[in-house]
């Protein structure tokens, strides 16, 4: 409850600041396909003792939430919201000079709050190019964990270990939005997303009766996105409302 409260602040403020500022704020939502990339530090993780060797993928992952604008001038505003995003990872492993492998699946799950300054460039009356940049503020619930071979001669139990529940990442984004005073705001754009600090601990370990080892590395996390936001048109009652940064 308490954190779920913190977490409504951000969009309660944009929404206050956006019926008293000259540039009115906009509601919208979100859903984002994440790809993890090699390019910014997320290739497969492989960790090896004695004999043992268990290898970690990033695979495709999804996002969705809730996001607010609100306008500063007419071509900058201050953009945040409340996201949900699910990582999936892959996991190979196998024991040197024997038939012992296996495969299994892992998910992650994380919550944040973007802080992003975003800056609007017009290409005609109903077209603009938009890029931002800022931080995500991070909160990961839960650790995780699977097992294979449960109650056998052999077990093996993966576990991604969260060292830090909060987390700060860096957040760009560019896009281009069609805009219409009736039916909304249609953005589509690309987004980065790099933890400043591992996502969790993977912790390989392979049990056989008294003998057990294992190996410990460091995931990170980042990705990138195909980004597909709306953003609910202007209600407009008796008062005059003045044009805002996305009209």
């Amino acid at each position: 409850m308490v954190f779920s409260f913190f977490l409504t602040m951000p969009i309660i403020g944009c929404c206050q600041l956006g019926e008293e500022s000259r540039f009115p704020s906009y509601f919208g939502i979100y859903v984002r396909a994440v790809f993890p990339s090699n390019a910014i530090g997320n290739a497969p993780i492989t960790v090896s003792k004695n004999g043992f060797t268990s290898t970690i993928t990033q695979n495709l992952g999804y996002s969705f939430g809730g996001t607010v604008r609100a306008g500063i001038t007419k071509l900058i505003s201050f953009e945040t919201g409340i996201n949900f995003t699910q990582r999936n990872f892959s996991i190979q492993m196998d024991l040197v000079d024997s038939s012992i492998t296996g495969t299994n699946t892992m998910g992650f799950i994380q919550y944040d709050i973007p802080l992003n300054a975003l800056i609007y460039i017009q290409l005609s009356k109903t077209w603009y190019a938009n890029a931002s940049i800022g931080m995500a503020v991070g909160f990961k619930p839960t650790n995780i964990g699977v097992i294979n071979y449960p109650g056998g001669l052999h077990t093996i139990t993966h576990t991604g270990y969260v060292k830090s529940k909060i987390g700060l990442d860096i957040n760009g984004n560019f896009g281009v939005e069609y805009r219409t005073k009736k039916s909304g705001i249609f953005n589509l754009g690309g987004s980065v997303r790099i933890p400043l600090q591992p996502l969790f601990q993977y912790i390989a370990v392979y049990t056989n009766q008294s003998y057990r080892t294992g190996a410990i590395a460091d995931v990170n996390g980042s990705y990138l996105s195909l980004d597909l936001k709306y953003f609910l048109p202007l209600k407009r009652g008796n008062a005059e409302i003045k044009k805002g940064p996305i009209e």
